[in-house]
Formats: C-alpha cells, sequence, structure tokens
C-alpha cells in the first residue's frame, strides 16, 4: 500500500493491529530462553498459525515475528550473520497467513530495539546502530511488507536511527513507538510530549506508544502527545497490564473486556492505530474488534465512566528557566504555598497536599527546609517528587546556617540537576531552638553573600574559586524582605545590599495591614523594581491569631482582625479564609503575587484561597 493511500485510511478509520507474538509462543509451550524470531525458518508453521488466530479476531494489521532480528540480538543465539534470512522469513510468513485467510489486511515489518546501548550511554555508535537497522530491513524490505513498525524504543536517539534507516531504504509509511516508565517518561528521562515533538520533526508517519503499563497509563500519555503535537496521527498498543509472576510464569493482569473498553476510549482520544503488546492474546483483539465495532455495547465508556488521571508533565532538564519569572514577567498576579517536608519516609500526604494545590491553579510551592530547626527529609528529594509526579514548579528554600562553602556549592549543583530553577535564600532557623540543640551551626555565607554567589558566579558559569562549573546555572533567586520591621532603617540597608548582589523577587514576612506595608516601600524602597510576593498566613482561630500577634517576631496583627476572629468562634478558619482573601485584594495593587502560608498543613483552606483569587 503506498504510504498516501495508508495515511488516508487512517483518517477515515481506526485500524487495529494483532497483539503479542512472544506470549502466545510461551502459551503454546516455547521456552523463553528460544530465539523466537528463529522460528521463522525452524517452526514457521507456529508462527504462521498464530498470525492467522490474529486474523480471524479482526486484526487489519499482522505484525511480523521479527522483533529481534537484528545482529546484535541474534549474537546471543550465534544467529547473528541470518539477520536478514530470518527478518525475511517473517514478513514472508505474515503475507502467507494474509493470503491464506482471504481478508484484507496489512503486513507490517516489526523492528525491535538493538538490545545495547547507543553512545553517550553505551559503546555502540550512531553509524553502527543505523548498520544494524539498514540489514534487518533490507532482509524485512526483501519480503515485501506493507509498512514498518519500529516499536519499543526506550532511546529516541536509537528510534531516530531506526526511522532514518527507515526512510534511506524505502518509502513505506513508518511508525516510530515508543515505551514509558511508570512515572511517564522513558528510560532516558524524555517526556512525552518531547518524544512527540521530536519523532514528528523526525518524519515519522505515526508516532507510538507500545508496552508500557496497561491502557490507562497510555491513554493518559497518549493525551498529552496529541496536546503536543495535535496534527500528528498516532498508534498506541499496550501491555495487558505490569507483568506479575505467579507459579513460575509471568502473568499480566488486564482481561479482554478491559481491552475492549479502552479500545473505544483511545479512537475518542485520536489513536489512528492501535493493538496489544505483551501479555495481549487473540481473546483481547477479539475484545477491541467487537467494541470498535460496537461501541455502544460497552456501557462504561459511553456513560463516561472510565477515569484516567492526568499527571501535569513533569518539570526538570538543563535547558528550562523559571516559569515563575516568566509569569511575573507576563505580568500575572502568581500564587506561591509553602510546604513542608514530612519527618518521616511517607510523601503520601505532601503528594496529595500538592496535588490539591495543583487542581487549585497555585503556580509555585515553596518548600521550606528543617523549619524550626527540625529534623524533616531533604527538600531537595520533595522539590524533586512535587515536580516529577505533580507537574508544579517548586522554590527551594536554601538556608545558608549550617553550610560550609563546599556543601553551598554542591547543594547548588545539585538542586540545578534536578530542575530546581527558584532558590529562597534565608539564613535558616538556629539550631538551638530544633530537635538537636547542640548540632554544628556555623556558616561561611550570609544570605547576601550566596544571592552574590548564585547571580555572579553560579549563573555566569563558574564557583566561588572561579573555576568553570560546565555551564552556567538560571538560578532565579529570592530573598526575604520584611514589611513591617522592628528596625525599618536596618530592613532597608539590607535591602539595598541584596539588590546590588543580585536578588530577582522578594518574598515577605506574613502582611495583616497593606497600608503599613507600602507605607514601608513608599518610605523606604522608593525605586523597588524587583516583584514582591507578599506573605499571606490565613489565620485558623483566635488562640492562633494573638499567638503570631505576641510571640512571633515581625509579625503584628491589628486588633480589628484579632476582634474578627474572636467573633468567629468555631468558624475561625473559614473567617480566617475570608480575611485573607481581603488581604489579597488589597496587594493586588502594589504585589507582583502573594505567598500563602497554610496554618497546620491546612491546604484545604489554601485551596479555597487560591481558587477564589485566581
Amino acid at each position: 500500500m503506498a504510504k498516501i493511500d495508508f495515511l488516508d485510511t487512517l483518517q477515515q478509520s481506526t485500524l487495529l493491529a494483532d497483539g503479542a507474538m512472544g506470549t502466545v509462543l510461551h502459551e503454546q509451550g516455547v521456552d523463553f530462553t528460544r530465539c523466537f524470531d528463529e522460528l521463522n525458518l525452524s517452526q514457521p508453521e507456529l508462527v504462521q498459525q498464530i498470525h492467522a488466530t490474529y486474523l480471524a479476531a479482526g486484526a487489519q494489521i499482522i505484525m511480523s515475528n521479527t522483533f529481534g532480528s537484528n545482529r546484535f540480538r541474534l549474537v546471543e543465539h550465534g544467529l547473528q550473520d541470518k539477520a536478514a534470512e530470518i527478518s525475511q522469513a517473517g514478513v514472508q510468513l505474515a503475507r502467507q497467513a494474509v493470503a491464506a485467510s482471504g481478508k484484507d489486511a496489512l503486513v507490517a515489518a516489526d523492528v525491535g530495539p538493538l538490545g545495547v546501548r547507543l553512545a553517550p550511554f553505551g559503546r555502540v555508535d550512531p553509524d553502527e546502530a543505523r548498520a544494524a537497522f539498514e540489514e534487518q530491513l533490507g532482509g524485512l524490505l526483501a519480503g515485501k511488507p506493507d509498512l514498518i513498525i519500529i516499536e519499543t524504543m526506550t532511546d529516541l536517539h536509537e528510534a531516530r536511527e531506526a526511522l532514518k534507516a527507515s526512510q534511506a531504504l524505502s518509502d513505506l509509511p513508518v511508525v516510530v513507538s515508543m515505551t514509558f516508565t511508570r512515572d511517564d517518561r522513558t528510560l532516558l528521562g524524555d517526556t512525552p510530549a518531547k518524544v512527540a515533538r521530536k519523532l514528528h520533526e523526525a518524519g515519522a508517519d505515526l508516532i507510538g506508544i507500545n508496552c508500557s503499563g496497561g491502557p490507562a497509563q497510555l491513554l493518559r500519555i497518549l493525551k498529552q502527545m496529541r496536546a503536543a503535537v495535535p496534527d500528528a496521527q498516532f498508534s498506541v498498543m499496550p501491555n495487558a497490564g505490569w507483568p506479575e509472576q505467579a507459579g513460575g510464569r509471568i502473568r499480566y493482569p488486564a482481561g479482554p473486556d478491559y481491552f475492549g473498553q479502552y479500545a473505544v476510549a483511545f479512537r475518542q482520544a485520536g489513536a489512528a492505530l492501535i493493538g496489544g503488546c505483551c501479555g495481549t492474546t487473540p481473546e483481547h483483539i477479539q475484545a477491541m474488534r467487537d467494541a470498535l465495532d460496537n461501541p455502544g455495547a460497552i456501557s462504561a465508556l459511553a456513560n463516561g465512566q472510565i477515569s484516567v488521571v492526568e499527571p501535569r508533565e513533569p518539570l526538570a532538564g538543563p535547558d528550562k528557566g523559571s516559569q515563575l519569572a516568566e509569569k511575573i514577567a507576563a505580568g500575572k498576579f502568581v500564587s506561591a504555598v509553602e510546604m513542608d517536608p514530612p519527618r518521616g519516609l511517607s510523601t503520601y500526604k505532601l503528594q496529595a497536599g500538592a496535588d490539591l494545590l495543583a487542581e487549585s491553579g497555585v503556580d509555585v510551592i515553596n518548600v521550606a527546609d528543617s523549619p524550626m530547626a527540625r529534623m524533616r527529609m531533604s527538600p531537595w528529594a520533595v522539590c524533586d517528587l512535587i515536580q516529577r509526579h505533580v507537574g508544579v514548579e517548586t522554590t527551594l528554600h536554601f538556608p545558608t546556617r549550617g553550610r560550609n562553602l563546599l556543601r553551598v556549592q554542591g547543594d547548588l549543583l545539585a538542586a540545578h540537576a534536578l530542575g530546581v530553577r527558584n532558590v529562597f535564600v534565608v539564613m535558616g532557623d538556629p539550631t538551638s531552638i530544633g530537635d538537636y540543640p547542640d548540632a554544628m551551626d556555623n556558616y561561611d555565607l550570609a544570605p547576601t553573600g550566596l544571592i552574590k554567589l548564585i547571580k555572579q558566579q553560579f549563573n555566569t558559569g563558574r564557583d566561588h574559586a572561579g573555576a568553570e562549573i560546565g555551564q552556567p546555572t538560571a538560578f532565579h533567586v529570592g530573598a526575604a524582605l520584611n514589611l513591617a520591621p522592628p528596625d525599618a532603617e536596618r530592613e532597608a540597608k539590607l535591602l539595598a545590599r541584596k539588590l546590588r548582589n543580585g536578588a530577582d523577587f522578594f518574598l515577605t514576612q506574613p502582611v495583616y495591614d497593606p497600608a503599613q506595608a507600602r507605607q514601608f516601600l513608599e518610605q523606604h524602597a522608593e525605586n523597588l523594581e524587583k516583584p514582591l510576593l507578599v506573605g499571606i498566613l490565613p489565620l485558623f482561630g483566635v488562640r492562633h491569631a494573638n499567638f503570631l500577634h505576641n510571640e512571633v517576631p515581625g509579625i503584628i496583627i491589628p486588633a480589628e482582625i484579632r476582634q474578627r476572629m474572636e467573633a468567629a468562634g468555631n468558624q475561625g478558619p473559614q473567617e480566617g479564609v475570608r480575611i485573607a482573601i481581603e488581604l489579597i485584594e488589597q496587594i493586588r495593587a502594589w504585589g507582583a503575587g502573594v505567598y500563602l502560608m497554610p496554618a497546620f498543613n491546612r491546604f484545604d483552606l489554601a485551596a479555597q484561597i487560591l481558587e477564589s483569587i485566581s
């Protein structure tokens, strides 16, 4: 079939491919230690019989039994010199099965990964990889397939070498399909959006997702890919869930009926070609065929009852800048919310809270570092978890207390490598008030000095000693500012020093009197051009308000607000939310955003505020 005819067909209808070959071969008694591809030569009847079963189940595309028929994989069995012969035989067997069935089905030449790592992560250079693919494809094309499916790729570079080999040898349509880990990334860390863009730019006729987890994950990834490249065509071929080992055998949990439901979901989400991968059988394909032909019979799907959780795209990568900076520059009134790392190993509550904030529209989550000098999980790890699994940008609190110059610089490199771009430089709480009062409390740099180190050295590609660090960092640096200080002149001098050293933005102490805060700015920072994220600590009750006013330095709560909290009684938390919203509306005129500090980890109250001000 000519490429244009094939692609036109996909515009009109979704085509159904077959399922797993290896799974069915194993069910037929073939041991996993055997070379499945070699069966094209030694047991051609068995291979052809499986093709026939998939055709009878309703498959419109039959993939050749050639997933591993390249010299790198065949060398394990001493068959490297038979790569072309095995490949050609595989396509011919599929062609013969189609002819014998009398059905109008297509034959796809199946190309899997080489089974070796490409440079710079391995010893095989791109030219060697392409030569191996060309050898395999030479045999496959001799069997006269209708299209080429490059599948189960984990490395974008390898996938593109296979695609280049296909394009050099043939004008057949080419599907390039990647596989993803549980965190919706390729093994080398590429996101679905990046994969889709890169494969589209490389000229793949269909962008594919296969193997990975079950249908739910692949539906989620398909939606991310389509959002990134809406005019592309897509292929989806999931495993029958994550494999499990039972009784010495590998089993897959997802049954045929489940696949039938998702066949319709894939088509509705824009997949032009669907099928099955590991663990799928002719029964799965039959269920998908029935569902595609009779979508009304899948009641759960027709009623929209399949729920797919769509995580936001993970944030990382050395070339990514601060999204917070971009939003502020675009004039958006931004929202930041502070979260404390957990005290132990469990991150469930933290992630649940971050998910809630994300749903409520938070722009950035600030992760504190050992607040009140109490032992907690590393904020680096928490930032990474939030950015990868929740998809919300973070700001890392970076105290100078307790760190010498070596640790400061190493920690900065680590944060940047994890994709953290916003850092909030502070002194940090003294260890004398925390869990370990005798712990070391020294530091080599004050916050103003650390701001200078980051902005004037790390962000220009050099460390404190002037040595090159490989490439400049891209940190967006925040500093602290008290808008109701006990010593206004001293606060103004610190502000001027932080500005000279390069601070990009400021996070303020909680503000309960916006007029007084504005007065401080007019008197001591009239020409302040850097954005302020103004602190708001929602009050929880009258006792909370009185404690903050009387015992926390730098926080002054007007009598009117304390009286409102007292009058609210048991409704204190909701009154605190109303007060916070009122304060934010007053701050909008001069603040670049709000910095929420939820009391007692009440992220539900923070979510109410976020939704009210968005």
